[in-house]
């Protein structure tokens, strides 16, 4: 781990206070990140500031709903105003719900859906959207989101999650695309089953399924997670963009 690989940057990392989040804003501060985490909770990100602080390193937080178009703005210029020249370098954006398990299609109702699609897409596109304005007038920037293996395969009993996070793959192609002549990366990573307060609460036979899967039997870690996502946002991965890597212990080889 190099203490300096993101020295004099700032971040974002949304859905910070928990799971793969916090485990991302921890290496990212690790490695000379000044962090701000997004959060629904504003209980859960103090906890989590005051974790890091006991650990040395001193972040931000912002409650911030990721649907919501206003708080998303407000937490971008929130950060802006504590950064120097209103730099961003980095936004990690982990938030996201599961939404309903271990159900067929015709017991979602629709209401259920609408949510799923307003944090795991709508969410998704607009901090995307802000980071890349921030990003723009330095023509730099590393913006990775997290999409899901249910994206590339589809979990059987979670119709809305698996389509919302094949939308996130299919958003991030787009943009990456659209701003591979800049110094600005876009990309995903989809993981199987991690360990984290989320996958805790889904349905245990959800988790089997999605278990079974894996060809090395197992859940990736959290230690894992945040490897390759620091890798991803440093200035080393300069000639990928648009990619979903793969995060599965060989479920998806694609």
């Amino acid at each position: 781990m190099d203490s300096t690989r993101f020295a004099g940057q700032t971040a974002i990392v949304t859905g910070g206070a928990k799971g793969i989040g916090k485990a991302i804003i921890h290496r990212l501060a690790a490695e000379g990140a000044h962090v701000t985490l997004f959060d629904m909770s504003a209980e859960d990100a103090a906890a989590t500031v005051a974790e890091m602080k006991a650990d040395g390193f001193e972040i931000r937080s912002q409650v911030v709903n990721i649907a919501d178009e206003d708080q998303v703005r407000a937490g971008f210029a929130a950060v802006a105003a504590n950064s120097p020249d209103g730099r961003l370098d980095i936004l990690v954006n982990c938030a996201g719900i599961v939404g309903p398990t271990s159900r067929r299609i015709t017991e979602v109702t629709t209401e259920e859906f609408d949510l799923e699609t307003a944090v795991n897409l709508r969410g998704t596109f607009l901090v995307t959207k802000y980071a890349l304005l921030a990003m723009e007038p330095r023509n730099y920037g590393r913006i990775l989101n997290f999409a899901s293996i249910a994206g590339k395969e589809g979990n059987a009993g979670m119709s809305p999650y698996s389509s919302t996070k094949a939308a996130v793959i299919g958003l991030v192609k787009s943009v990456g695309k659209e701003f591979a002549e800049t110094g600005i990366t876009v990309n995903a990573i989809a993981p199987a089953v991690i360990r984290t307060p989320m996958v805790d609460g889904i349905d245990a036979a959800q988790v089997k399924y999605m278990t079974e899967k894996i060809p090395m039997k197992r859940c990736g870690t959290l230690d894992e997670v945040a490897a390759l996502s620091a890798w991803i946002v440093s200035a080393e991965a300069s000639f990928c963009t648009g990619f979903t890597f793969d995060l599965t212990g060989g479920r998806a080889v694609y």
